[in-house]
């Protein structure tokens, strides 16, 4: 039952907004009552702050080459920007919503910073000079080509971050090849109601 909780505000939550939804609509869309959702949920804050922990996946181990990872970034970002519930980053959302909870903020921060570490850690093994910042700017280029898909609805916007990164990359000295860029443009998606 606390799977099913969790997975129905997961979805309501990203969707609708974190205030937008309240327990009442979670425990009727599972069909549970109240009561039942806060023996496993002792409150709404505890719900999402599940929600969030749910959301703060560690990127998978690859094979690929450190180049290839950090640029296949951009091309999940655009296959991802094509679906029809894309809604942004849902820790940007929380803290928007929410921004002068703590809690909400700090698991925000502890994401974006762990997305960064990421790509630090990559540019390390690609021998960057400058790891550090370098990783900052990709960093940046992620968000940024969400909230312009968001304004724009274009997935395209995840392509021209990923152009950026490419020259990122090459003038930090670091080789990118026609074999490391190759990705199929995502389709258009559906243009999103005002009200979504």
């Amino acid at each position: 039952m606390k799977d099913r909780i969790l997975e129905t505000a997961d979805r309501l939550f990203y969707l609708q907004g974190l205030r937008a939804v309240g327990v009442d609509t979670i425990a009727a869309e599972i069909g549970i009552s109240k009561r039942t959702l806060y023996n496993h949920f002792p409150s709404k804050d505890a719900l999402i702050s599940a929600y969030l922990a749910r959301r703060f996946v560690a990127p998978r181990a690859s094979d690929k080459s450190p180049v290839e990872q950090i640029l296949g970034t951009f091309d999940s970002l655009e296959r991802r920007f094509s679906a029809k519930d894309f809604r942004g980053c849902p820790f940007v959302n929380a803290v928007a919503e929410l921004g002068e909870d703590r809690s909400v903020r700090k698991v925000a921060v502890a994401f974006k910073e762990s997305r960064r570490l990421w790509f630090r850690d990559l540019l390390i093994q690609l021998g960057v000079a400058d790891a550090e910042a370098l990783a900052t700017q990709l960093a940046l280029l992620v968000d940024g080509s969400i909230a312009q898909d968001l304004v724009r609805n274009d997935p395209a916007m995840a392509r021209a971050a990923k152009e950026a990164a490419m020259v990122l990359l090459r003038n930090a000295g670091v080789k990118v090849d026609k074999t490391s860029v190759a990705a199929k443009p995502a389709s258009k998606k559906p243009r999103r109601s005002s009200t979504a």
